[in-house]
């Protein structure tokens, strides 16, 4: 099977063909709304953080910058700063030019004598990008070619059923083509964590599952806070959800049955042709897809049973229910209903397959419905309060 991509000088393979306006902080976000508003064939993100962070946060933020501007969904990058924050210009730059050779420029709004001058530079730089880009054609790649990030959101019990199986059973189709699916959220994998031990590849992977789920529940209970206090939500708790380990429980079927190759920390580069890999990525979603859209993944599949609007700046997201209900009164919202293999009417193979064309179809441009309706919220993880 392949798909219609867009080869990118650093080799990879991009599903879309976007001008990432990529803030360094908080302080640049609204002059990157600003720019990215003035050229069509952009895009932008609101990034709450990039200053007054201690390190460890901070590489967080570095890593899905430079992980943004790396994905291969977008052509290039103008980085516009303050010019004092703590991500520096030349260190984003520098982060960015690890990953990716792709077109990269940048703007500091301090140095450029203020707000109207830094959008007369940038929006000039994006246009022009913009222009470039639009001479790229789509050409065959085959799907191992692809990274998919696999996320729930808003679970019930139908997730667990249903929707989560679902992803799982295309999560195996996409490694069995010899792509790579990120199965993430580190949160939900406990109580079920000794299920995906057994899956791993090699000792190592084994144990750095283990690791990294210890890892989530003492950082909290270093604060004085507990994971189950807020996990599940309250809107799992409606939906149906009675604690946290009945969530992971269901939340782990979105890996399949394929062995666990890899554990990846949050936002780092995701090699391709890699299987099924994880990513130490919180519960929180649009934090959680953020990290696999800087690690690489062109696509996400998002399951949720209660319903959720989410997108991505950069990432085309296939959303799937196996809440009958919650489709028919979120259709807008939701691409895929997986409620009839609950009800019996249709295999979990059969809908695999379905599901597959269907990523098959977005990796060769078709709009999801969070694409149509322009959703692009996102997050980034943290790990400590501001300094």
């Amino acid at each position: 099977m392949n798909f219609y991509g867009y080869k990118r000088p650093d080799g990879r393979v991009g599903v879309r063909n976007k001008v990432l306006i990529l803030p360094a902080s908080v302080c640049a976000s609204d002059t990157t709304r600003i720019i990215s508003q003035q050229v069509v064939g952009s895009v932008t993100f609101n990034n709450q953080l990039g200053c007054s962070q201690v390190a460890s946060d901070q590489q967080f933020t570095m890593d899905v910058m430079a992980g943004y501007a790396a994905n291969p969904n977008v052509y290039g990058t103008v980085v516009v700063s303050l010019g004092c924050e703590n991500c520096q210009m030349d260190l984003v730059v520098e982060a960015i030019r690890e990953r990716t050779n792709k077109p990269l420029k940048q703007v500091i709004i301090q140095e450029a004598g203020g707000t109207l001058k830094a959008i007369d530079m940038a929006v000039r730089y994006a246009k022009e990008m913009v222009e470039e880009a639009s001479l790229l054609q789509r050409e065959e790649f085959p799907m191992s070619e692809l990274i998919i990030g696999t996320e729930c959101g808003g679970s019930d019990p139908t997730s667990g059923l249903a929707s989560n199986p679902l992803i799982g059973q295309l999560s195996d189709l996409i490694v069995k083509e010899g792509g790579t699916s990120i199965l993430s959220e580190t949160t939900e994998f406990i109580g079920a964590e000794h299920i995906l031990a057994r899956r791993a590849a090699t000792p190592e992977v084994h144990d750095r599952i283990y690791e990294i789920v210890h890892r989530y529940e003492k950082a909290l209970q270093l604060v004085g806070e507990e994971v189950r206090e807020g996990n599940p939500s309250p809107g799992n708790k409606a939906g149906g959800l009675t604690c946290l380990e009945e969530k992971s429980l269901g939340c782990i079927h979105k890996g399949g049955h394929s062995p666990v190759n890899a554990v990846y920390d949050y936002g780092k580069q995701v090699e391709a042709k890699q299987g099924l890999v994880i990513m130490d990525t919180p519960g929180n979603d649009p934090s959680s897809v953020a990290g696999m859209v800087a690690g690489g993944a062109q696509i996400v599949v998002f399951s949720t049973g209660r319903g959720t609007p989410t997108g991505n700046p950069l990432a085309p997201v296939i959303k799937i229910t196996g809440n009958k209900l919650t489709y028919a009164n979120m259709v807008d919202n939701i691409d895929v209903d997986a409620s009839p293999i609950i009800y019996g009417t249709k295999t979990l193979e059969s809908l695999g397959d379905e599901l597959l064309k269907l990523t098959q179809e977005v990796a060769c441009g078709k709009q999801t419905k969070a694409e149509s309706l322009g959703y692009t919220e996102m997050a980034i993880a943290r790990v400590c309060n501001f300094v």
